[in-house]
């Protein structure tokens, strides 16, 4: 394997010329085209693409084939920011960190800028993973192979304390939602014992709840009814009073060139850890930033640097997760699972061959990776400032095209109306906890955690028993950050909570305080039958909710203590007692204009069940228009003929959903 300097420059310069050669070259740039479009709308994803695109590989040489895929997945985690920033919705599971500034700065009116900055370090962030690959193969064995199951739960117990630990003053709530994720992702059957959890007697829930629609409805939903309900544009700012823009963001990332390295270098690693991928990387290179920072009082509020450290990193990944694919046959993330498909359609195995007879192969694939970051990057910094327009158009024009794309992208999970009501009820949950000041964020990675976390702490408890794993060096250092980060966070909060210059995860911020009060409660309840149920499951099946709900409930009380004083000083102070909090309740003042919308939402479902989505969708934006945006017939019938032409041929056509068979109408 030990391969002479002359030999790997040769393979370098070979795979180069696989790449750009005809018609290798020619896929890469469909690829990309093609990955900016997945990347961009929420509920597609590399994954998607990567699934939808194997079988056309069939018939195609090595290179242009790798070309393709790779072109396509290499640019999702850059375009995904789009919908991070102008909605605040992620557009793939690893842009979910870039919600927490890139949205407020474009509440700023500097959407461009956020695109400036993050187009640019997604660009360097790629390239530089693609190096790394390109470096690792002498390396990778040892970095890979030093982690076992205790260390890939105690690096998920380090993933869940940053994300906490990044509610500031509400480092409780921060923890408190992180365990909430991890009860839902326990809904449905036992990893470990095959028991059917929490499933509350619907078929729908015994295989887990889709991350798509409930990722949708906590983020996209409460958007969607501020928007509605306050009538605003995204940016809460006029355009002209707007500075800077995509140069400054671009300026942005080259100030923060050691946050940019840094982040990168993260992103490289857990990109080669199995199992974890985009699901953890951006989370702890946010996290880094923050706690690396002097100043963190924008944090949360349009920080470029909560942009910059997310978007290095997740793009750095995907250099990082082909090293064990290539090298081990061991993929780094699910995608890279579906990449090893492409492997076997070309006759390829995994290991010793790439790295030897077939190192041209592995160098087009650094080339690849290289390239389609930089090329999807300068695309998007072309379009970017065009799009980041969007953020000043009133919302009766923005709420109709972002229901669109958020009913069928919840659609596309699993093609039920189960689906689009999971989707409606995390709305409401959304909702309630972005008024509460419980922050959602959280929430979605102990989802998405909770499976790695279970499993590992199952293998981890039988093979080393309660205690000794603890003691191993990697998850020892691990466990230590973890406890160093809650205590650095709770000190700091104290101190600088006179100051109000806390760091906090933007929903937090402003809350209502007795809507939070009522929901954590209501969790607490949640919770404690949760753990309750469990007591009567075998140690497989109740061990980790066991592990989940004690904790939970002794948080859950803790800040319904503090809530609870907060109150109080209200209701002291204020001569209307009760009253007086009603008032100050946004979910109270907002009750009429968010039920109307979820009711139109729930519309939507039942005239899809007579006429199917092409029909009822473009009927809710027709009537929108004109009911509540108050336009002409032409410009909302007009409005409403695109959207179906966009169902038609944008989900019917070239992604190729299955319509829903509804009763009055045959879309077979």
């Amino acid at each position: 394997m030990c391969l002479g300097v002359n030999q790997l420059l040769e393979a370098a310069l070979n795979g180069f010329w696989l790449v750009v050669q005809w018609p290798a070259i020619g896929y890469l740039v469909l690829g990309v085209l093609i990955g900016l479009y997945f990347g961009a709308i929420p509920g597609l994803s590399g994954l998607v693409g990567l699934a939808i695109l194997l079988p056309f590989t069939f018939l195609m040489e090595p290179a242009p084939a790798f070309a393709f895929l790779l072109g396509m997945f290499a640019v999702t985690t850059t375009s995904d920011t789009l919908a991070s920033v102008l909605l605040g919705v992620p557009g793939t599971a690893a842009s979910q960190a870039t919600i927490l500034d890139g949205y407020p700065l474009a509440m700023k009116g500097e959407a461009d800028r956020a695109f400036g900055a993050a187009f640019t370090v997604s660009a360097l962030g790629g390239v530089l993973g693609a190096v790394a690959l390109a470096l690792s193969i002498p390396i990778v064995k040892p970095l890979i192979f030093s982690f076992a199951k205790p260390e890939f739960f105690a690096l998920g117990v380090l993933g869940l304390t940053m994300i906490g630990s990044l509610s500031g003053g509400n480092m409780v709530k921060g923890l408190f939602a992180a365990l909430i994720g991890l009860l839902i992702s326990m809904v449905g059957y036992s990893l470990t014992g095959g028991v059917p959890r929490y499933w509350l007697g619907a078929t729908y829930l015994l295989e887990g709840i889709p991350i798509v629609p409930m990722v949708l409805g906590l983020f996209a939903v409460p958007e969607v009814i501020e928007l509605a309900v306050r009538n605003t544009s995204i940016s809460r700012v006029p355009r002209d009073s707007v500075s800077g823009g995509m140069k400054q963001g671009i300026g942005d990332a080259f100030r923060n060139w050691w946050l940019f390295l840094r982040s990168s270098a993260i992103g490289i690693y857990i990109g080669m850890l199995p199992g974890l991928g985009g699901v953890i990387v951006d989370w702890i290179a946010y996290g880094h930033a923050v706690q690396s920072a002097k100043d963190k009082s924008q944090f949360g509020k349009g920080d470029i640097r909560g942009v910059i450290a997310p978007e290095s990193a997740n793009n750095a990944m995907k250099g990082g997760a082909l090293m064990p694919t290539v090298a081990f046959g061991i993929p780094g993330s699910p995608a890279m699972a579906i990449l090893l498909g492409a492997f076997v359609i070309q006759g390829f195995m995994p290991g010793m061959q790439m790295l030897t007879t077939k190192l041209d192969v592995t160098f087009s694939m650094v080339w690849t990776l290289a390239i389609a970051n930089v090329l999807g990057a300068v695309l998007l910094l072309i379009w970017a400032k065009q799009i980041a327009k969007i953020t000043f158009l009133p919302s009766h024009l923005i709420v109709p095209a972002v229901v669109l794309f958020v009913m069928m992208g919840a659609w596309m999970s699993s093609n039920t109306l189960s689906d689009w009501w999971s989707m409606l009820a995390f709305g409401i949950i959304g909702y309630w906890m972005k008024q509460g000041g419980v922050p959602r964020p959280p929430l979605i990675l102990g989802f998405v955690l909770g499976p790695i976390m279970e499993s590992a702490l199952y293998v981890t408890y039988q093979a080393y028993g309660p205690i000794s794993w603890i003691f191993r060096p990697i998850c020892l250092v691990i466990l230590v950050l973890a406890i160093m980060t809650i205590a650095v966070t709770a000190v700091r909060a104290r101190r600088q909570s006179k100051e109000g210059s806390t760091v906090k995860i933007q929903e937090t911020q402003n809350e209502d305080q007795l809507a939070g009060f009522v929901f954590i409660f209501l969790m607490v309840a949640v919770f404690f039958l949760a753990g309750w149920q469990s007591l009567g499951w075998d140690r497989a099946t109740g061990q980790f909710p066991i592990v989940v709900c004690v904790p939970a409930v002794v948080l859950g009380l803790l800040a319904l203590y503090r809530d609870g004083l907060g109150i109080k000083n209200v209701y002291k102070r204020s001569n209307g007692g009760l009253r007086t909090l009603a008032d100050r309740s946004v979910v109270i003042k907002e009750l009429p204009g968010a039920s109307l919308l979820l009711g139109s939402l729930a519309c939507i479902i039942g005239v899809t069940v007579l006429f199917g989505q092409a029909i009822a969708i473009p009927l809710f934006i027709l009537g929108y228009l004109i009911v509540r945006g108050k336009t002409t017939w032409y410009f909302a019938l007009s409005y409403a003929v695109i959207s179906g032409l966009i169902l038609y041929f944008m989900f019917g056509e070239l992604i190729g959903i299955l319509w829903y068979p509804s009763i009055l109408i045959d879309y077979g």
